[in-house]
């Protein structure tokens, strides 16, 4: 470890919206509610797939997957920026910040995946529904989920560790609620254009390409909706993708403008902001 990050180990201060109070206690209510209403449907989901024997198909599958890292993803994040917000103590310990980073960074990457996957899964049922069970059989689906976690575990380790030994000569206010790369990178006391390029190149492997992907299978499902003679058929299909298509226009909507910006020029307070979604 760089001598000129020393001063960091002993943790970081995570300002938040500190210079907001008033703002901090809304928002504080405003997450809590977020986050039991985040663990009883993802919780629900999970159950009421599992139980049900009919639920025991391959969207219902990715589907789980889905809820069980959305709870991931907010128990990563949320209880943390709870105790920021809530309280005077706005620190928190280096590997706290380390374990926070990777684990936020990981989750992350595996939800750009698998709503790609689960695009396909959608493509598969509605422009080959004679064939949806053989193509997509338990093999396939559990081989592609561990394809995901992994390929985005790799992902993680480069960029955080690329981000982790940036010098910050002694800074250790992050201006954020959390430990976030780009807010990282801003207190780094070197030129990280490297390390920025490194986001963006990845980003575009891990974002954009399943994104691509994503609008290809839509591009098909739509064709397919419209030759439908059914009006029930062309509601079902639309009902079934509607969520799918609103989870991913948020939250690819989200990482492209606060990753994909040269120089991560998101402002401070709008970043902050689109963390929450």
């Amino acid at each position: 470890m760089d001598q000129r990050n020393y001063s960091s180990l002993h943790g970081f201060i995570l300002l938040g919206f500190s210079d907001h109070p008033k703002m901090e206690m809304i928002l504080s209510g405003a997450v809590a509610v977020f986050y039991l209403i985040t663990l009883v449907g993802n919780t629900a989901i999970i159950l009421a797939s599992l139980l049900d024997s009919q639920l025991h198909t391959p969207m219902y599958f990715f589907l789980r997957n889905l809820s069980f890292l959305d709870l991931c993803f907010t128990t990563s994040i949320i209880p943390q920026m709870l105790v920021n917000l809530w309280g005077p103590d706005k620190t928190i310990s280096y590997v706290g910040c380390i374990i926070q980073l990777y684990v936020y960074m990981w989750l992350g990457s595996i939800e750009c995946l698998l709503l790609a996957v689960m695009s396909y899964d959608r493509f598969t049922a509605i422009c080959k529904p004679l064939h949806y069970l053989v193509i997509m059989n338990p093999h396939l689906c559990l081989k592609m989920i561990i394809m995901v976690w992994s390929i985005s575990m790799a992902n993680s380790v480069v960029l955080c560790t690329l981000t982790l030994n940036l010098p910050t000569c002694g800074n250790n206010l992050l201006d954020h609620f959390l430990c976030e790369l780009p807010a990282l990178v801003k207190i780094a006391c070197v030129d990280t254009t490297t390390v920025e390029m490194s986001v963006f190149t990845l980003g575009i492997i891990i974002v954009l390409t399943p994104l691509i992907l994503i609008l290809i299978s839509y591009g098909y499902i739509a064709k397919a909706v419209l030759r439908m003679k059914s009006k029930a058929g062309q509601r079902k299909a639309m009902n079934t993708c509607g969520s799918h298509l609103t989870v991913v226009s948020i939250f690819y909507g989200t990482i492209i403008y606060m990753y994909l910006q040269p120089g991560n020029s998101a402002s401070k307070d709008q970043g902050k902001f689109l963390t929450l979604f």
